[in-house]
């Protein structure tokens, strides 16, 4: 090693990298840390959608058809239709009270993401995560306590949404700034593609943990994730390296490592550090609230998201109880079940994100996709219940369709905003975008749970007319970005393929 090369040192992770000052060994590093960051951050969000995923497993649990169920002989009870449900959704407007539980989180998430994407620019990364995470673990405890305290109180388990919600918006912004921060924008459709199958990893596993202790002891379902989400915040604490890492040869300038851009990467709060170094780095400012919007495309691709996630949230939240009241499944089947639409979701991600890097059309392919999925869905409610062959077919296809274009919206869309080129090299702008988009779309994640169950009681068709219109408006969204994507098209614009940068 040369002796005007400081070593490396990867403060968090608390050991030293003695470098050669050659771009190859430096590269090299990059690339592991590359898939090292990507594998944790997929571990991380992974958590962050388990521990939301129970209470529409557990949903069918809290009401029940009583009739169906064995009574206990030692069991004392005053009314036959209701002894079994757990109160206060033992009533007749249960459905409403189901609707207000999953707003109570939904809405809170909405707008606290707003807000997210203004602390994570601000706050290291590192920490933002692991404090969020282990919030979130403590929240979703609290819910399944309720089930050992014997707690009935709607507002009990309202509030506890309402904190959980807000907890979970640290999750996305950073997540995604700590993508970006690593990787260009070459193939990042299909790289983000591949990663945002956490998304439909954690809703499976979430129903299958959830599914395990439903009929027995519904706490669980809730103890278990938030025990597993807890974990993986001290993970994130110890772990997390937040962008590329910097080097100096001369002891006099940092520099990045990867030279991609005109601006300098920063150390991310101490993560990353070259030892020793003086320098003086180049922080750009914080991009604000209104300068985001400005981003061409941002407006556009936030609006779709608002019902493209409108429609996703709705089958999270109520598909397992559809084809539990639909199919006659108990609560474990209809949550496994409903896993396949989650399955569908990873293929659809990716494919979305291999065609857009392909024709380089995000708004093209988010379009097609939801257009294809409005028949489908229509298809899925007249005949998705015929047989189990019918079934997993309409489930898997109409996953792909629903989740392929939030996935594409929601990863490399709003990483591709994050650093557009009207920025001009700040690299501080990824996580306000991410929030933006996100936060936009959870405005949508928040009322197509609420209107499903508002709906639901005058029957199930009514609630699939509500999705397709919304997967229509979403296209009508992007149809300015289409026409302006099939103009560079026939004007034969080329467009770039491969990696950017290292």
């Amino acid at each position: 090693i040369p002796s005007n090369c400081p070593p490396v040192k990867i403060i968090n992770l608390s050991f030293f990298l003695e470098v050669d000052c050659k771009d190859e060994s430096i590269t090299t590093i990059v690339y592991q840390y590359r898939g090292f960051i990507l594998t944790l951050t997929f571990l991380f969000y992974t958590a962050y959608h388990l521990s939301r995923k129970p209470i529409s497993i557990v949903k069918s649990e809290l009401h029940r058809n009583c009739s169906l169920v064995i009574r206990p002989a030692d069991l004392n009870f005053t009314n036959n239709a209701t002894w079994c449900d757990w109160a206060p959704f033992d009533q007749n407007n249960y459905q409403t009270l189901f609707g207000v539980l999953d707003n109570s989180f939904l809405v809170a998430y909405a707008i606290g993401m707003f807000f997210s994407g203004i602390f994570g620019e601000r706050v290291p990364l590192r920490y933002y995560l692991s404090f969020g995470m282990l919030m979130s673990g403590v929240f979703t405890c609290l819910f399944g306590l309720g089930f050992y305290l014997n707690i009935h109180s709607l507002w009990y388990y309202s509030v506890i949404q309402v904190l959980n919600g807000l907890m979970q918006t640290t999750g996305w912004p950073a997540v995604v700034a700590c993508i970006g921060n690593w990787f260009g924008k070459g193939k990042r459709g299909f790289i983000m593609g591949v990663w945002n199958s956490h998304t439909s990893v954690g809703n499976i596993l979430g129903s299958l943990i959830a599914g395990a202790f439903v009929s027995s002891a519904w706490g669980l379902s809730f103890i278990v994730p938030g025990l597993i989400i807890a974990s993986t915040g001290i993970l994130c604490f110890f772990f997390l390296v937040e962008s590329k890492f910097l080097f100096s040869c001369d002891g006099d300038e940092t520099e990045s490592v990867t030279n991609n851009s005109s601006h300098v990467d920063r150390v991310a709060y101490g993560s990353i550090s070259a030892e020793p170094a003086e320098a003086v780095e180049q922080h750009t400012e914080a991009i604000s609230f209104s300068g985001a919007l400005s981003i061409p495309g941002v407006v556009e691709f936030s609006l779709c998201l608002l019902f493209a996630k409108l429609v996703s949230y709705t089958f999270l939240y109520w598909l397992p109880l559809y084809i539990s009241n639909v199919a006659h499944f108990d609560a474990k089947a209809a949550g496994d079940m409903s896993t396949l639409f989650d399955v569908g979701g990873i293929v659809g991600g990716i494919t979305a994100g291999l065609v857009s890097d392909y024709t380089g059309g995000r708004a093209t392919t988010c379009c097609v996709m939801l257009l294809t999925a409005a028949p489908m869905l229509f298809l899925y409610n007249y005949i998705g219940q015929r047989s189990l062959a019918t079934t997993v077919g309409m489930l898997l296809l109409c996953g792909g369709l629903v989740n392929g274009p939030y996935a594409l919206i929601t990863t490399a869309v709003s990483a591709d905003l994050g650093t557009h080129e009207s920025l001009r090299g700040n690299s501080r702008a990824l996580s306000t975008v991410t929030a933006i988009i996100d936060g936009t779309g959870s405005v949508g994640a928040a009322v197509g749970p609420l209107l499903a169950g508002l709906i639901s009681p005058t029957g199930w068709n009514h609630v699939f007319y509500m999705l397709i219109t919304s997967d229509l408006l979403a296209c009508l969204f992007l149809s300015r970005l289409v026409y302006k994507e099939a103009l560079g098209w026939c004007r034969r614009v080329p467009r770039a393929r491969g990696f950017k940068e290292i």
